[in-house]
């Protein structure tokens, strides 16, 4: 990768910046157990670090020649078995920011320099300690928000997408160097790779590559959340909704028709699954040139949600509005797998429910009082039974990263010109072409097959020390 030279020792603070009661600062290279014990002074001189167990906690000082500037715990690592697959040290000292700036100045003058974001995790790749997929895992799990998104991360920085997808590849490249070897014997017009036992081989495998790509949609938004959006008339209730989901006055409530004029997004999380709800304007034609922006983007935020919340006056509302409105959403958005359920609001202003509102038994209808809190608790329960029953269980496989997703559905295309090259028994080496290039593409998944560019691009939204 530009800029790698695994002859360098990098430094970097391992924990967030500002103030805190700990701070933690890492080493990482051939020189960090020389640099450490310039700066290190064990409180016991029977402890030094050169002749220190690995993995054991050494207590003293960090000085500044004679000057002790913290008092700290140091662990070292040795070479392969460390987070980088290097020698590694980590220094626990004072969380004071001054501190940890003075400790990084004396790791730098001795030698080290500071480390780029991901770098510790690119070294931790590039010297076999995890492949790419696993290695892209740790920057979603640090930035999980919920416990769906954590389970993800560690689900796939366990290794266990990896394994699937070189399951996969090892079976595409042994039949691969079948057809290689009779590139070498084309004169004697032998075939080594049976055609049938390929395409039966290419059809599971397709079938498996479908399936990883038909779990992108859920593994994508249980990753960054799934997207809600309520919509509704002006003055339904929907910003007294979204306050009550959120338990917070997150969105202001007023009786003026027209008040949210811009979506407004927050998000929760429910039994372990994050929730992104957008407060849209009111679907109405707009008064101003303002509020008919606003309805613009309402429609945008709809299209863009994987549920819709279809808030009306259950007090005012009749059966015959509320099929105009589904049918005008449904011609506007276009689309009829979209999850939509019917909320009827203002049920303390009625006496009881209409019985015509049976009708609307193709859509799930749940009658609450935003105002009152009451039967918000449905909404929720029906929400994360939307995100707990969709296709994908959370102990499966699911992919969530758009990279992945790209690199397996040109896979599926290859893989689909070599079925179609073997049905119209094209010669050998032009389906070695495809299958290269199926092998290519689910490689660059693991980081068997990649290049700078990809590394740089992927290691780059890390954070420093990470």
């Amino acid at each position: 990768m530009q800029g790698y030279n695994p002859g360098d020792t990098i430094c970097a603070p391992a924990t967030a910046p500002g103030m805190a009661a700990i701070a933690v600062l890492r080493l990482s290279g051939p020189s960090s157990f020389d640099i450490a014990g310039q700066i290190f002074v064990p409180m016991h001189k029977e402890q030094r670090l050169e002749g220190a167990r690995p993995r054991r906690m050494l207590y003293g000082q960090i000085v500044d020649g004679e000057l002790p500037i913290d008092e700290v715990l140091l662990t070292k690592f040795e070479a392969p078995r460390s987070y980088t697959g290097e020698h590694m040290v980590e220094v626990s000292c004072h969380g004071s920011p001054y501190i940890r700036q003075q400790i990084l100045r004396l790791m730098i003058d001795r030698g080290a320099r500071m480390a780029r974001p991901g770098e510790f995790t690119m070294r931790a790749f590039l010297n076999g300690r995890m492949d790419l997929s696993q290695a892209e895992a740790v920057a979603d799990l640090i930035a999980s928000n919920s416990e769906a998104s954590r389970q993800i991360a560690f689900h796939q920085m366990r290794g266990h997408f990896s394994k699937r997808i070189a399951d996969l590849r090892a079976q595409l490249l042994e039949f691969a160097s079948l057809i290689e070897l009779e590139l070498d014997f084309t004169e004697e017009d032998v075939e080594f790779a049976n055609r049938e036992e390929l395409s039966a081989l290419l059809n599971d495998i397709e079938s498996e590559v479908r399936r990883l790509m038909e779990s992108f949609s859920m593994g994508n938004v249980l990753k960054h959340g799934i997207p809600v959006a309520i919509i509704g008339k002006p003055n339904v209730g929907k910003s007294t909704l979204l306050n009550a989901l959120l338990n917070e006055e997150r969105a202001i409530v007023s009786e003026i028709p027209g008040t949210t004029r811009d979506a407004i997004e927050d998000s929760i999380s429910i039994g372990g699954v994050a929730f992104r709800f957008i407060d849209t304007a009111g679907l109405r034609k707009g008064r101003d040139a303002i509020e008919t922006v606003g309805i613009g983007r309402t429609y945008e935020k709809i299209r863009q949600a994987s549920i819709i919340l279809y808030l009306f006056d259950a007090s005012t509302t009749g059966l015959e509005e509320i099929t105009e409105t589904i049918r005008e959403f449904r011609e506007r958005v276009g689309d009829k797998d979209k999850r939509l359920m019917l909320i009827a609001n203002k049920i303390d202003l009625m006496e009881e429910i209409p019985q015509n509102f049976r009708n609307l038994v193709d859509l799930e209808t749940i009658f609450i009082s935003a105002k009152r809190k009451e039967n918000i608790g449905l909404i929720t329960d029906s929400l994360l039974r939307s995100a707990t029953s969709a296709p994908g269980e959370k102990h499966d496989t699911l992919v969530a990263n758009t990279r992945h997703y790209e690199a397996l559905s040109a896979a599926a295309r290859s893989i689909a010109e070599v079925r179609t090259g073997m049905q119209n028994r094209i010669p050998g080496d032009l389906l070695a072409i495809d299958l290269r290039s199926a092998l290519h593409h689910l490689g660059s998944i693991t980081g068997e097959v990649t290049s700078d560019e990809i590394l740089g691009a992927i290691f780059e939204k890390f954070c420093i020390g990470k």
